[in-house]
């Protein structure tokens, strides 16, 4: 697509499209049979695509806004072939994330120091994984980084820290089971800005049994940071699932209601067939989709673009 931003680099773009490959077979599936014996895009076809993009875990409010641009279209452009649908549905599915783009903060990585990100995210969404890809991504690239084990509930958590830790070749600050996460977080920015690192990673928990304690519980984490590094954190970060489709949305839901997220990380894209659910929670939660995981190996948690994504998609 002439609209790229960034060239990704062969063998990413090559992952990209191997992980979204169960959701695009899917997807395309349904596509065959909703226009079936149709060489015009009418009102049953887009009753039938509707039902299609549903059943993808694209989420209602999105798929009625992109069944209302088709609309617009048809009725526009008075007669349009089935053979022309993907092309047109590329283009506005394309056109909806592009929307999402939000204005960017004036911290970065490349500029602020230590840069400071709370992930956080319900247990088993593949959120310790994730803070161990970026440890590892943040130190190909040259960075300190030092990770601040806070989710302090879970002992197995705080193990697979320190195994990505190592691989990352990154600090881990850790306390005893049980210990106040702020405490943890408390600690780990002394650490970093002792040791002038260049990244912060804050491990949280992960409950939502009781919304009322996490959200007290992050905002608690979030002033105790603050007494060291006033516009700490820099980044919210969500890690949600994508194998887990509309639960993801009641999870993105629940999370921005507790704090303030301003950005998201949608993990297990490769092994499901629900990866609708990234262009549904980009558009309806206007939080930009700042990563997207398609492997196991560190490599495969990709910075995500719109419109790489897009093209794997319908590629």
């Amino acid at each position: 697509m002439a609209l790229f931003k960034k060239i990704f680099s062969r063998e990413k773009k090559e992952q990209l499209d191997k992980g979204l490959e169960k959701t695009k077979k899917s997807f395309f599936q349904k596509l065959a049979k909703a226009v079936a014996g149709k060489s015009k895009v009418d009102d049953e076809v887009l009753d039938n695509l509707e039902e299609v993009l549903l059943t993808s875990d694209v989420g209602v409010d999105t798929t009625l806004k992109i069944i209302d641009r088709i609309e617009r279209r048809v009725a526009r452009d008075k007669y349009i072939g089935t053979d022309e649908l993907n092309r047109i549905l590329r283009e506005e599915i394309a056109a909806l994330l592009a929307e999402t783009e939000q204005e960017e903060s004036a911290a970065h990585p490349d500029n602020t120091k230590p840069y400071v990100i709370l992930v956080v995210g319900v247990n088993g969404v593949g959120k310790t994984t994730t803070i161990g890809k970026l440890a590892w991504k943040f130190g190909r690239e040259g960075k300190k980084v030092i990770i601040g084990a806070a989710d302090t509930f879970r002992a197995a958590a705080i193990d697979q820290l320190e195994v990505w830790a190592r691989r990352a070749g990154a600090q881990l600050i850790k306390k005893p089971h049980g210990t106040d996460p702020g405490a943890v977080a408390y600690e780990t920015l002394q650490k970093a800005l002792k040791e002038d690192a260049d990244v912060v990673l804050i491990d949280t928990a992960g409950r939502l049994h009781n919304k009322k304690n996490l959200m007290n519980e992050l905002a608690k984490i979030k002033r105790v940071m603050q007494k060291l590094i006033p516009d700490a954190p820099h980044e919210v970060l969500l890690v949600l699932d994508g194998t887990t489709g509309q639960n993801a949305f009641e999870q993105a839901k629940e999370f921005t209601k507790a704090t303030d997220v301003t950005a998201l990380a949608i993990t297990k894209l490769d092994g499901t067939a629900k990866g609708g659910v990234v262009i549904g929670i980009s558009d309806k939660f206007r939080v930009p989709v700042k990563y997207i995981g398609v492997g196991e190996k560190p490599e495969d948690l990709q910075e995500f673009d719109k419109f790489e994504f897009v093209d794997s998609f319908f590629k």
